[in-house]
């Protein structure tokens, strides 16, 4: 049985905001959190991409600092807790982790903001092991457009492409989620590896522009790559989106803060001394209570998230879908897949839905491993360390 090889999870921004990076304590239950290793345990998870964003509005050098912080945060927690989390280069390290009972840890980029238009940042950050970078995040960048901003560029420009075919000719996975559809398309013309969504829903279902419109997933099918279906209740529910922006009016009527970007400790100081979290969640503050109990969140139950599991397969084919949960990325999720010990509960409803064992494999870790070795394979100058156990 094929553990899960997750494509987005977003604790090291929270390790950021609310502990200053502290590591400590991930082997316990962190209720505050949606991730702990006893949860991870419990869920199946046998690989995981750390997502290592940074927010798409800070200026380049700054998110080059940032990220590479957040890489660091990733390589402490694998360094603290060495019986449970394996930094991963390559599709082997990640057999051989699985195989060690360990989790394998992978690195992605959210955003090419953090490349700072520079192919030698790409080329380092590949180094460190980033094994997949998404093009965009919210914003457009000078060589991309984002899904939920006007096209500047019609998708890719030169800049772009040559962005792409870097990342491909060195092994790292192009990531399309949050990208424009003409992105998507151009970035698939331009392809010559596999390409991944590491957490996006499918469109046909909900038509939001984080999803992946029909044509797209053909293209992705002929391409070899992999759509990993992601938990978030705005992206598999027309209900859930309606109610997340309605209650984001309240919020700016109200004037409650919302999330800001929390600096990182300073050298020589106690991470617990870092107050720059914004605090409680904001649609927990006492003045928002009587919109709430008026409008309350609408039900979004695991059976949506297997709709856009199934439809994926249906046009992409079994082996081109995966699963990418976006926890820690989100307070809106599934009732049934609040945290990461939820996957055995979705796995559960497609097998119920008629879902082979040998399918099921395929969607919680074959493809997207299948991917990594295809891009491995294809790369003509692998730039990822030899990981230690060799």
């Amino acid at each position: 049985m094929m553990p899960i090889i997750d494509g987005h999870n977003d604790l090291p921004m929270q390790l950021r905001g609310r502990y200053g990076y502290a590591v400590e304590g991930l082997d316990e239950p962190r209720p505050e959190l949606q991730t702990d290793i006893p949860r991870l345990r419990a869920g199946g998870v046998g690989g995981q991409f750390w997502s290592v964003y940074v927010p798409g509005d800070l200026g380049e050098p700054e998110a080059v600092v940032a990220t590479m912080e957040q890489i660091d945060a990733v390589y402490r927690m694998a360094a603290a807790y060495p019986d449970d989390f394996a930094i991963a280069y390559s599709a082997d390290d990640v057999t051989r982790a699985i195989s060690s009972g360990k989790i394998a840890s992978l690195i992605g980029i959210e955003g090419g903001h953090s490349l700072a238009t520079s192919l030698g940042v790409l080329r380092a950050f590949a180094r460190l092991g980033v094994r997949y970078v998404t093009l965009t995040h919210n914003e457009n960048l000078s060589w991309a457009d984002s899904a939920v901003r006007e096209p500047q560029v019609g998708g890719l420009n030169d800049e772009g492409r040559a962005v792409v075919r870097e990342m491909q000719r060195i092994g790292v996975l192009v990531d399309l989620s949050h990208v424009a559809p003409v992105t998507m398309h151009a970035a698939l013309d331009t392809a010559f590896a596999p390409v991944i969504f590491s957490h996006s829903g499918v469109r046909a279902l909900h038509d939001h522009p984080r999803n992946v419109p029909d044509d797209v997933l053909t293209r992705l099918r002929d391409n070899g790559g992999v759509i990993q279906l992601t938990f978030v209740a705005p992206f598999v529910s027309p209900e859930a989106r309606a109610w997340s922006a309605a209650a984001d009016e309240e919020l700016t009527r109200l004037g409650l803060p919302t999330a800001g970007w929390p600096r990182a400790p300073r050298p020589g100081q106690e991470p617990s001394t870092v107050q720059d979290w914004p605090g409680p969640d904001p649609l927990e503050h006492p003045s928002f209570a009587p919109w709430l109990s008026a409008n309350p969140r609408p039900p979004v139950p695991a059976t949506l998230v297997a709709d856009h599991v199934e439809h994926a397969r249906d046009v992409a084919g079994v082996d081109h879908v995966g699963l990418g949960g976006d926890f820690d990325g989100t307070t809106e999720l599934p009732d049934d897949l609040r945290d990461v010990s939820g996957y055995p509960r979705l796995l559960a409803e497609l097998s119920t839905r008629g879902w082979s064992q040998p399918e099921l494999d395929k969607l919680t870790g074959g493809n997207i491993l299948r991917v990594l070795r295809e891009s491995e394979r294809l790369a003509q100058e692998p730039l990822w360390p030899l990981s230690p156990a060799r």
